[in-house]
């Protein structure tokens, strides 16, 4: 037992993952989660992995296969996270995922999500500020466990808190009842939108949409 809580205190103490907001980039944490802008390319890739397999895409629809093209590296990227969870053969072998990741402006904001206990990679959150609506993902391992709830709160966090929304948006398919029940239990209520949405698959969906009321204000990220 002790040298388990030893092992996993060296890897949560070399989380290079950001406690405050800076320019550009934020970070925020819920009970069992920690959400930064990717520092790391390798932070972006595992942000995209979360939701590359086949359960997530029949939800998303997205062309995973450009992303994460194999399926047995994308399970290994989620078993990785920030620092000690990442062997460092790793990143010798990938220099390039270790090189900084910089987020633009022409793309909505992305946050990666770390579990707090394990320091792995366990999902994503994205923000479109022009049509104030949030979306994302947990990773395989991560599903289950009462984590979307999380997910969620912190979208409304990041929309209210961070992006000086005072209403944020979230939809998804009607028949993805995990989803609807995280978006509750996050405090999201039912709202009007499209009865149909189209994924980037071509595939349509009959999508159920909610809402989060909350005070805006402004993080430090001009």
């Amino acid at each position: 037992m002790i040298r388990s809580l030893l092992r996993r205190r060296r890897t949560v103490s070399g989380f290079p993952v950001p406690d405050v907001c800076t320019p550009g980039r934020h970070a925020l944490a819920t009970r069992h989660l920690l959400f930064y802008t990717p520092v790391t390319k390798l932070d972006a890739l595992a942000a995209i992995a979360a939701g590359a397999d086949p359960d997530a895409q029949r939800w998303q629809g997205n062309h995973m296969d450009q992303a994460v093209p194999d399926a047995d590296i994308g399970r290994a990227l989620l078993r990785m996270g920030p620092a000690g969870a990442t062997p460092r053969w790793f990143l010798r072998s990938n220099p390039e995922l270790a090189e900084p990741f910089e987020p633009s402006p022409e793309t909505p904001d992305v946050m990666v999500c770390v579990h707090q206990d394990t320091g792995r990679y366990a999902g994503f959150l994205g923000l479109h500020h022009d049509r104030a609506e949030i979306g994302g993902v947990l990773a395989p391992d991560h599903r289950g466990q009462g984590l979307g709830a999380e997910l969620f709160l912190a979208g409304a966090e990041f929309a209210h808190g961070h992006a000086g929304l005072p209403t944020v948006r979230a939809g998804t398919a009607t028949a993805n009842v995990a989803c609807r029940r995280a978006l509750e239990r996050a405090g999201f209520v039912p709202a009007p939108g499209p009865a149909l949405h189209t994924l980037p698959d071509g595939r349509e969906l009959d999508s159920v949409w909610f809402r989060h009321e909350g005070a805006a204000s402004a993080c430090a990220r001009q």
